[in-house]
């Protein structure tokens, strides 16, 4: 049997980053009323300070097989770009379970395939927005250039190459060192250390933070409501469906809720009941300003990725963002300078001729990831009915929000047409 409606349905979207926000976009849109809630500012976790790039070739998952190889280096050595620390945490060790079982070949093919579908929509739906909205967001599409430290991780990467070429990915091309540099010619001195790089001409970058502040303004423009600044405490369930949130302000009552939370979406699960295997994934970044014409010739016009450091270089008008590591140290956003000084290191290294000042503090972020690398996008067994997940996106948390937030909207427009 349908109800009729006379109002527009409510819903609560909990998370005020890229992909909460990106979700707000799309219910708005779609003719919802929309309430927005985040302990923080609009775009301040995660999607802050990212590293801007828009992957939507470049998917390969963090959990596959080479996984195994490196784990003395990523439990032992001090400055190893991906780091496990181990802890007394439950949570850290479960996931970290899930993470090694799914290193295998298999399961990382089957991954790149549902990322590689996710992207592409993800791609058409950000254009789009782009277009109707004019976001100011330094949005720029030069390509992605991926550097290999050495002739094994270059061989893996063109196989990747070849299973995104089946899958039906945008054009790619293996380069050598030399043709790495006629592309990019800010390489110059350092191309012929690497072995290789793949070049994805089709990519881009942006600044996630000025995506997020823009949909902020038009969306409560558009009479969005967002509830900043507090905190979500528990659910008030009725049989089979979420009623309401019960929050720092009191109760938000609405129709449809979407769990965004970045990493807190594992607590707030955890409070229905519900296992999200999300953890944080840390990673850092430093922006370096060019506004000298020799910092702007110095600096790389595409976007580059030193693979060997899981470094990106993205450029955003006239600022060159650097950003890298993977740490799986639990809720903890400290900055070690020797983090920051790695940044530094890396990027004189890369482009010596890049005069290196800017933000010397820099940033670090918790990317909410799964151990198989696949994002929680709809519903999930054992939930409320009225409840869906866009969560755990971890690095491609810029790349895939838009994408995620139509599936999301789709999925709630589907359910209410059977309620």
């Amino acid at each position: 049997m349908h109800t009729t409606h006379t109002s527009p349905r409510h819903a609560v979207v909990i998370g005020a980053g890229i992909i909460g926000l990106s979700t707000a976009w799309c219910l708005q849109r779609d003719g919802w009323r929309v309430t927005v809630i985040d302990r923080d500012a609009p775009g301040q976790g995660a999607s802050g300070g990212n590293g801007a790039q828009l992957s939507y070739s470049y998917v390969a998952p963090l959990a596959e097989p080479s996984i195994w190889r490196q784990l003395p280096k990523l439990l032992l050595k001090a400055d190893s770009p991906l780091k496990f620390r181990l802890q007394a945490d439950a949570r850290q060790w479960a996931w970290g379970l899930r993470f090694l079982a799914a290193c295998r070949a298999d399961v990382a093919e089957a991954t790149t395939a549902q990322l590689l579908a996710l992207a592409a929509e993800s791609r058409a739906a950000f254009e789009q927005l782009l277009r109707t909205e004019s976001l100011d967001c330094d949005h720029s599409t030069t390509g992605k250039l991926v550097l290999y430290p050495d002739s094994d991780s270059f061989a893996a990467a063109q196989r990747q190459l070849d299973l995104q070429r089946r899958l039906g990915c945008q054009p790619q091309f293996a380069l050598t060192p030399q043709q790495c540099t006629d592309i990019e010619p800010t390489l110059a001195d350092f191309a012929h250390r690497v072995a290789g790089g793949i070049h994805t001409p089709s990519e881009g970058a942006a600044d996630c933070l000025k995506v997020c502040e823009g949909l902020h303004s038009r969306l409560a423009e558009r009479g969005v409501r967002f509830v900043l600044g507090s905190r979500v405490k528990g659910w008030a369930r009725e049989g089979n469906r979420i009623a309401a949130i019960d929050t720092d302000v009191g109760q938000l009552v609405a129709d449809a809720f979407v769990l965004a939370a970045g990493t807190d979406s594992a607590r707030l699960g955890s409070l229905l009941g519900l296992d999200v295997p999300v953890y944080p994934l840390k990673g850092y970044s430093i922006t370096l300003p060019l506004e000298s014409p020799a910092a702007a010739s110095a600096a790389p016009k595409l976007s580059v990725t030193d693979l060997g450091r899981k470094v990106v270089f993205a450029r955003l008008g006239d600022r060159l963002r650097v950003a890298g590591m993977a740490e799986l140290v639990g809720e903890n956003l400290s900055i070690p300078p020797s983090r920051i000084d790695s940044l530094r290191a890396t990027t004189a290294d890369v482009f010596p001729h890049l005069p290196i000042m800017g933000d010397t503090a820099g940033w670090a972020g918790l990317r909410p990831a799964t151990p198989t690398g696949r994002p929680l996008v709809g519903s999930v067994p054992g939930a409320p009915a009225n409840l869906m997940l866009n969560t755990g996106h971890g690095a491609l948390g810029f790349t895939l929000a838009m994408g995620s937030a139509e599936r999301v909207t789709n999925a709630l427009r589907e359910s209410i047409s059977l309620a």
